[in-house]
């Protein structure tokens, strides 16, 4: 079953076009690893998916929801998929937990002893179940990322969004968060992960898409792209990263 559908897609800022006619599907339980330069359109690509971007050509479907630019259709969107930014975006005034209780009682209205105890089962989950009580300030910035895919997870996605989550985080605290991503992966969740990370790209990903200048240029496993890349850009950009 797909849990996302994107057939035909463009998008353009002005007189810039940014996506140039894009086509994938996500497959229930497939990690997706977006790869290329800054400025390929990786990000707003995941943007689109959660429809913090408007596309202004094709379609989109994710998670069962055809993408429809209203206030209530992107609410229910945002109910079935979760988030994560390289800005970990807790609110500094609320602890780990009450950050992560906060969305799911305001939009699923679950009690707050229910939202407790699933605080509690997903910052086990990403190793931080100690920190219920703790204020971000108080978290390095690998487990602040790491509340953060918590919050994400509270809302029990049926898809899951990284953008570059680690691009801010030194090498000990990138494989931190890393770790959880791949523990995520293994448990079934659908992923698509725009990352740098090449070695998460090889071992994680069930698929890796290579985009140049708006488009998908390159698709495939893993170790096929890597091992036979077949375009001079991927081919450079493989050089540069290894």
């Amino acid at each position: 079953m797909s849990v996302v559908k994107a057939k035909n897609i463009s998008k353009s800022y002005n007189k810039t076009v940014v996506l140039r006619d894009i086509s994938l599907t996500v497959e229930s339980g497939e990690v997706l690893v977006l790869l290329g330069r800054s400025g390929s359109g990786k990000s707003t690509l995941l943007r689109c998916l959660n429809g913090l971007e408007q596309i202004q050509a094709g379609s989109i479907e994710v998670a069962g929801h055809e993408m429809i630019y209203s206030g209530e259709a992107l609410r229910a969107l945002r109910r079935d998929v979760g988030i994560v930014f390289q800005q970990y975006n807790l609110f500094p005034h609320m602890t780990v937990g009450e950050n992560i209780m906060l969305a799911p009682h305001l939009v699923k209205k679950v009690p707050r002893a229910e939202m407790a105890r699933k605080a509690r089962e997903v910052l086990d989950k990403v190793g931080l179940l100690d920190k219920f009580d703790a204020y971000p300030d108080r978290l390095s910035g690998g487990q602040q990322q790491r509340a953060a895919i918590a919050r994400s997870l509270a809302m029990e996605p049926k898809l899951m969004l990284f953008d570059e989550v680690t691009s801010a985080l030194d090498p000990q605290l990138t494989g931190e968060v890393l770790a959880v991503m791949a523990s995520l992966a293994q448990s079934g969740m659908a992923m698509v992960v725009v990352t740098h990370e090449m070695g998460f790209a090889r071992k994680v990903a069930d698929r890796v898409i290579f985009m140049h200048d708006g488009r998908i240029i390159e698709e495939g496993p893993p170790e096929q792209l890597f091992s036979e890349p077949s375009t001079p850009e991927f081919k450079a950009f493989l050089a540069q990263t290894d």
